[in-house]
């Protein structure tokens, strides 16, 4: 049984102001190992993030059926956690009561284990001697590691990231990719990862699935080769290269004026 699987479904939107309604995806179908890295890329508007919020039970879907351990996903759970492009933390809140929340929120853990839990996560994404400290006084890529602690704490079954490292410099993005499979191999979580950068997907994930353009639909899941664990350096290997080429030509194919383009996306 895989731990994630998503089948046959589509979603659609009513646009109000122009009294009609869009696909985002259709008839989109994976399956997610235990404890697999997946990640999933494509144009944008392809409804990545889309899916993503169907599989996290904050959005409806028409057709299909979504399943965590065979069970079906017919909204919110504990079962799953988010992190979103922008931590989204509380700012009254000290980066141990950020990393808490989650876990206050759900009502399952006692307070001894909310603490340890919480000290156990702060220095698990080296953030040990911030505990007191207010997201304001953290860097961008500091307050991401929170907002994961705080994903991890709460103990998912499936972590869902959708671009949590698009808001940040090219350097930290870089080191925060490296942090975060560090953290990854100890936490050993299932994970769908949305980003539209190429080479991130690649340097990540066990597997990388390539969506259309809207609606989206799974065009070809790619395996990635590297055993863990993986280095920045591992970026310049040809067999990389090739990879991430392969797939920027099949989401070039999805758009004309992209025809001729290279590198990432």
């Amino acid at each position: 049984m895989y731990k994630l699987e998503i089948e046959h479904v589509s979603k659609q939107y009513w646009l109000e102001r122009d009294d009609r309604e869009i696909l985002a995806f259709a008839d989109v179908s994976l399956s997610v190992s235990d404890g697999e890295f997946m990640a999933l890329v494509g144009p944008s508007g392809c409804g990545k993030s889309s899916l993503l919020n169907v599989v996290a039970g904050l959005l409806p879907f028409e057709r299909g059926a979504v399943r965590i351990d065979g069970r079906d996903v017919i909204g919110p759970g504990v079962d799953r956690a988010v992190v979103f492009q922008h931590s989204s933390l509380l700012p009254w809140r000290t980066i141990a009561g950020n990393i808490r929340y989650g876990m206050e929120m759900q009502g399952r853990f006692d307070e001894k284990t909310m603490r340890g839990r919480t000290d156990h996560f702060v220095g698990l994404v080296g953030l040990s001697g911030f505990e007191s400290n207010y997201p304001s006084e953290l860097s961008g890529g500091m307050q991401q590691r929170v907002n994961l602690a705080r994903a991890l704490a709460a103990d998912p079954e499936v972590l869902l990231m959708d671009e949590p490292f698009a808001a940040l410099d090219a350097q930290t993005r870089e080191f925060m990719q490296a942090e975060l499979l560090k953290i990854w191999s100890q936490a050993r979580k299932t994970v769908l990862f949305i980003t539209h950068q190429i080479n991130e997907a690649v340097y990540l994930a066990d597997r990388v699935a390539v969506m259309s353009a809207r609606p989206g639909r799974v065009k070809q899941v790619f395996e990635v080769p590297f055993g863990r664990p993986r280095t920045l350096s591992l970026k310049r290997d040809p067999v990389f290269l090739r990879i991430e080429d392969d797939i920027w030509k099949l989401i070039e194919e999805e758009n004309p004026l992209m025809s001729g383009a290279s590198g990432a996306a």
